[in-house]
């Protein structure tokens, strides 16, 4: 083992030796290497003369670049664009985003948690906290409504065993007693990695004040019974709370509240700031010791440096350009409004009882999305490829009842056209 990785690892099982245990073998050897990044990071401090580190090219005290790429991006600094960001991303960024952190989620005051690490977007910063705590046959703890995404991340590349538990109890609530009855399903194991995604996907669902209490309740209650958690908040829809849900991430109410469960936080602009493709994300720790975070940081980084070397840094001074800009919380609430009123239109065309012998629909009271549950034994991929190939509808259908639907990209004067065309689709099938 590198010495480096050991130091980290003696650092994390000194401050609390079962973040060491939640280690994955891959995590346990990961750390970020002094090499050229570490010495070129020096060398812009020091050397005022001549700064020959690192393998970009320069020409009158600026980054080297082309007019013609430049010609379209007149408005930024070449050295904001050109050059490689740092591993961890640009700190402006860093320490901007840290502050929407404490903004939005009043329960962070006082909490101890790392400075966000800038990652290729949610799916980058998921496959971190995959390879630093999740070895193979490892549990991963998640309700059956998810992301098909999480198998490729967490199944197949770390060998994780999905252990699944009902979204939704017999009242329409978050289950909250499946959740803590799927942990202690693996109790034998020791560790588990618990992933909750809020607003949810597929179903838009976010808890409400009574349910996440419960959440934490449970989270408590196993670490008590000596399991050691890994909690992972995967908050792609971050800020697109509607209705009567929690306003904040439940990583601020589960960061420090046992040392055997260590909360991580992935979120982005991606979607919370409608930048999809500039794949801007970030992942967070919260640990009540200072060298467990620098420790877990370093850790990061080596997974950074060995897999992209770092994100993109043009799309970092975009968001944070963005984030810098007086218009930015007004475009933001403008475009929430429009998100919601999608929402709130979907549920008054669905409240009218006009589709009821076709399918229910699961609550939802955020995100981009809802779901339906088809009835008559119609099968949702049928209904999916029906409606592609007969009505030009495009929606996502979910093993073999669900089908996820996207308000987000449907503008609301059509959104009842929309659920009229899927009713017809239905019923051409219903009873095939």
């Amino acid at each position: 083992m590198n010495e480096i990785a050991q130091e980290l690892n003696d650092r994390i099982k000194k401050e609390n030796p079962h973040v060491y245990e939640l280690l994955s073998d891959l995590g346990r050897n990961m750390y970020y290497p002094k090499g050229i990044l570490t010495q070129t990071a020096e060398a812009k401090q020091k050397a005022h003369r001549f700064d020959a580190t690192i393998g970009i090219a320069t020409e009158g005290n600026q980054p080297m670049f082309l007019p013609v790429i430049h010609d379209t991006l007149s408005d930024y600094d070449p050295k904001n664009l050109y050059p490689y960001a740092p591993p961890a991303g640009k700190p402006e960024l860093r320490q901007l985003w840290q502050k929407k952190m404490l903004q939005e989620n009043p329960s962070l005051k006082n909490k101890s948690f790392s400075n966000p690490i800038v990652t290729n977007a949610l799916t980058h910063g998921l496959s971190i906290a995959a390879d630093l705590f999740m070895n193979e046959n490892d549990p991963l703890i998640l309700p059956d409504k998810l992301w098909g995404n999480y198998n490729l991340i967490f199944g197949v590349r770390r060998g994780a065993k999905s252990v699944t538990f009902p979204f939704y109890n017999e009242r329409g609530s978050f289950n909250s007693q499946g959740l803590k009855k799927a942990i202690l399903s693996k109790k034998e194991h020791g560790k588990a990695v618990v992933l909750l995604n809020f607003p949810n996907n597929p179903t838009g669902y976010t808890p409400n004040e009574k349910e996440a209490a419960e959440i934490i309740d449970v989270l408590k209650e196993v670490a008590q019974e000596g399991m050691n958690l890994v909690v992972l908040t995967d908050d792609a829809y971050f800020g697109l709370f509607y209705e009567d849900s929690i306003k904040e991430s439940l990583f601020a109410r589960i960061a420090n509240i046992h040392p055997r469960i260590l909360a991580i936080k992935v979120d982005g602009a991606t979607k919370e700031e409608f930048v999809w493709g500039f794949r801007v994300g970030f992942i967070t720790f919260a640990s009540e010791s200072p060298a467990i975070l620098d420790a877990l940081e370093n850790k990061a980084l080596g997974s950074i440096r060995g897999a992209i070397s770092s994100a993109s840094h043009p799309a970092q001074s975009f968001v944070l350009h963005a984030l810098q800009s007086s218009e930015f919380q007004t475009q933001k609430k403008q475009k929430f409004e429009l998100l919601k009123s999608r929402a709130t239109k979907v549920k008054e065309i669905l409240s009218q009882g006009s589709y009821d012998d076709a399918w229910d629909y699961y609550p939802f009271n955020s995100g981009y999305f809802m779901c339906m549950k088809l009835k008559h034994g119609v099968n949702a991929e049928a209904l999916r490829l029906h409606l592609l190939d007969h009505y030009g509808i495009g929606v996502i259908s979910l093993g073999e009842s669900d089908v996820r639907v996207a308000f987000s990209c449907v503008e609301v004067q059509d959104l009842k056209q929309l659920f009229d065309l899927v009713y017809q689709g239905f019923q051409d099938l219903k009873g095939q």
